[in-house]
């Protein structure tokens, strides 16, 4: 599987552009702000159907332009397929395969499994535990439709439950029969997305320490640990038992919306005992297990983004790296870079095949 070519028209900073690639590492060199990440933006567009870095769809669209359209050439398992992702102001996003639009992009994901590495990854350290959960929820959508349908519905079961709680507390009223109609379909849903996370993370774990032993030489030991008021009891008890603080709080405190993925190094947190460089190598860890997670479990190699990730990173760290190229571990990976020379140095050294733009 791999992206043969790209067509960009009014998106981001690209008024009309169109890139043409090889089957194995393609880098974008330049200066900051010259739109090399915004390449990489739009081939995640192409599988995901949304940005990686910018919730507001709308804001993917070239300042003083009306609309944006993104299409993509692949092959995938020796056929042609088309993806097209377009937004026009004011109308819904329109996503396309072969001439055909998705009724609902939940149908597209994890029909081209992709993988991206950036800086912004950082706020998976940094920020909540509803990022984190994102995480998690991406790589196993991308695996299991039925996942991400059950994800959905637990989600609007818990803004209606919500609202209903609100709605006690402003009418001085209460309803428990209602309430229970709520609690047991939360029980239903989260039961199943519970059962999916916590296999998820028991087969994930060992991929994780191994890649980040090999980045490390196994200097360091990191843990990832899976946390959730399910581990402890059912949800229709949890539910049960914290109706007073729920009604007190008017949102709904227990479940699997409040799971988390906890980051360790040396049994602490690594948001605050870890380096930088120790921060950064946990992460592309991270999204490494991903990938072989995705590819072991897809049967195609991911496509793989890498978004100035060579920054802060030593130079052994970028050759162990460097080194899983090598192994043909990969598919077709994406580079983006400030410094021309040193991105030439390291994919002159992997004696694969390579394309370089200089944007």
């Amino acid at each position: 599987m791999y992206l043969k070519k790209i067509s960009l028209f009014n998106y981001k900073n690209f008024s009309e552009s169109e890139f043409e690639f090889v089957g194995k590492i393609n880098c974008f060199v330049g200066k900051n702000g010259i739109g090399k990440t915004n390449v990489l933006d739009a081939i995640y567009h192409l599988s995901y159907g949304k940005s990686y870095f910018n919730p507001l769809a709308v804001q993917n669209i070239k300042h003083g332009e009306e609309f944006f359209v993104i299409d993509g050439e692949f092959e995938i398992n020796n056929r042609n397929e088309q993806i097209i992702c377009s937004l026009k102001k004011g109308q819904k996003k329109i996503l396309k395969r072969n001439g055909k639009i998705y009724d609902k992009f939940s149908e597209h994901v994890g029909f081209i499994p992709l993988v991206i590495i950036s800086p912004a990854d950082r706020d998976l350290i940094v920020e909540g535990s509803e990022t984190r959960r994102k995480f998690m929820d991406s790589v196993i959508s991308q695996l299991d439709s039925k996942y991400l349908k059950q994800l959905i519905q637990y989600q609007k079961v818990i803004s209606q439950r919500n609202a209903l709680l609100k709605y006690f507390a402003l009418n001085f009223v209460f309803d428990n029969d209602t309430l229970s109609i709520y609690n047991e379909q939360l029980d239903t849903f989260g039961k199943y997305i519970f059962e999916k996370r916590k296999d998820f993370i028991e087969q994930f774990i060992p991929i994780f320490n191994t890649h980040h032993q090999a980045i490390t030489g196994s200097q360091e030991t990191v843990q990832l640990v899976y946390e959730s008021h399910l581990l402890e009891k059912d949800l229709l008890s949890l539910l049960e038992e914290n109706i007073n603080k729920d009604r007190a709080l008017h949102f709904t405190s227990v479940g699997i919306h409040k799971d988390d993925l906890s980051f360790e190094i040396d049994n602490y947190p690594i948001k605050k005992f870890g380096s930088q460089g120790q921060q950064k190598t946990f992460l592309i860890a991270l999204k490494l297990a991903q990938f072989e997670f995705l590819k072991t479990q897809s049967g195609l190699k991911p496509i793989l983004l890498f978004d100035d990730i060579f920054d802060k990173l030593d130079e052994n760290r970028v050759a162990k790296i460097v080194d899983m190229v090598n192994s043909d571990t990969f598919g077709q990976l994406f580079i983006s870079d400030t410094h021309p020379e040193r991105t030439e140095q390291i994919v002159k050294s992997t004696h694969q095949t390579y394309k370089i733009f200089k944007l």
